[in-house]
């Protein structure tokens, strides 16, 4: 079934009992649950599900997938509450259902979230939230229109340590910071993903709804993904039709935190240079990249992928670097570490410190968004504020794409440079429509 229209999907055989509920447990006034179904049960989508169960408020009544496998083994991971679905528009039609939580790959979050929110249904939405710059215009002013709650998957905010780095740059600790720099690293087997030829997709998969609004082509085990072993993430997220590389996918992590350290700003001037200089793979992004980013009030910030050199000066694979003239911060996931300066004319003056955790976020991010689904408040990391960190990224590709030195306008939500534009968009494969 290819036509994405809800009401005519309505209008198909046995679909008129979707407008009243297509599961039986009345979860809707039991104990003040919140009826929750999951999209997209890959392995981010079962550990959003994880996270979500532990939530008291919380019940999962639904996971979709249309891969059988993934499908199966969420319906284990919800102890068997939940009922199996294959096609999300079953779920967006079920008005017994609060929440929705989308955990597809990433050229279906704009799709969905909009669907979602036009059918009364808060959402929580992985990162990046969209793959072009227009999809997140679009997801904002939906969540905006139909007035839902929408959370994005940058959990990071809600860990206590990122929390207490940032208020630490706010403060002035480090002194003026006028660069920052964010990384990737890894020595990976230059083998990578290796070069599967194109075959027919699995039984058990439907290829052609996985595909979705992105372009139809044959299928390809490195486009899908999906680790027989499930011991990797989904290799989708290096090709160009279904998401950015590293750069959206690591990188709006770290480049989140710096612009919620710097109040939301977003940089102003974009530069990017990189390429496929050692992973011989058939995946498309760049294995070797650095994006340089200046921002309005007076800084430098840099992200960088390597995959072919592991080595950095805190052994760390990835991670923040707050250079101000006062010290330096590095923060991860694990904590942060303050370096002070030994030389100029503020050399010592603060402290050195170091704070570790094991706190990842995402549990308190599930709790912020089920309290915000009751309260009507913006969470955490309210859908706008995703949009800036994930355009941040989406112009690191736009300008490492279009080989153009970009200039934003925040204003117009716009590059200056015309020739870049057609980057900032994205055709949907009919019939499939972002209508807001």
């Amino acid at each position: 079934m290819n036509t994405p229209d809800r009401r005519d999907f309505l209008k198909s055989a046995g679909a008129a009992a979707l407008t009243t509920s297509l599961f039986t447990g009345k979860v809707r006034g039991a104990n003040d649950k919140i009826a929750a179904a999951f999209i997209g049960m890959g392995k981010m989508g079962r550990a959003n599900l994880h996270f979500a169960m532990y939530q008291e408020n919380l019940v999962p009544v639904a996971v979709c997938d249309v891969f059988q496998r993934n499908l199966d083994w969420a319906v284990r991971d919800s102890k068997n509450q939940a009922k199996p679905v294959k096609d999300f528009r079953e779920i967006l039609a079920d008005k017994s259902i609060d929440v929705v939580c989308i955990s597809t790959p990433d050229h279906w979050h704009a799709y969905m979230t909009v669907e979602a929110c036009k059918a009364g249904k808060d959402v929580y939405v992985e990162k990046p939230i969209c793959v072009s710059v227009d999809e997140g215009v679009k997801m904002v002013e939906a969540a905006r229109k139909y007035k839902r709650v929408v959370q994005a998957g940058t959990m990071q905010r809600s860990a206590a340590h990122f929390k207490k780095a940032t208020d630490i740059i706010r403060s002035g600790e480090l002194g003026k910071i006028s660069y920052v720099r964010t990384w990737n690293y890894g020595n990976d087997d230059p083998a990578g993903y290796g070069n599967p030829p194109d075959a027919e997709p699995p039984a058990t998969l439907d290829w052609d709804m996985w595909l979705g609004p992105a372009p139809k082509v044959p299928f390809n085990a490195n486009r899908f993904g999906v680790d027989p072993a499930d011991k990797y993430f989904s290799t989708f997220r290096y090709f160009w039709d279904y998401a950015g590389g590293m750069m959206t996918d690591w990188g709006v992590h770290w480049l989140d935190i710096v612009q919620m350290a710097f109040k939301e700003e977003v940089p102003s001037e974009i530069t990017a240079l990189g390429g496929r200089y050692w992973l011989k793979d058939n995946t498309e992004t760049p294995d070797t990249m650095q994006v340089t980013y200046k921002y309005p009030s007076g800084f430098i910030a840099s992200y960088e992928r390597r995959a072919g050199n592991g080595n950095s000066m805190f052994n760390k694979t990835g991670g923040i670097l707050f250079c101000g003239n006062r010290g330096t911060m590095f923060l991860d996931r694990g904590g942060y570490k303050i370096i002070p300066e030994t030389a100029g004319p503020e050399a010592n003056v603060i402290q050195p410190a170091e704070e570790k955790s094991t706190d990842s976020g995402n549990g308190k991010h599930w709790e912020n968004f089920l309290q915000c689904v009751k309260t009507r408040e913006k969470p955490t990391s309210d859908i706008e504020i995703c949009q800036r960190s994930t355009t941040t990224c989406l112009l690191g590709n736009v300008s490492y794409r279009s080989k153009l030195r970009l200039d934003w306008d925040a204003q117009k939500w716009t590059t200056q440079q015309s020739e870049a534009r057609k980057h900032l968009i994205r055709e949907y494969r009919k019939p499939w429509k972002l209508v807001v």
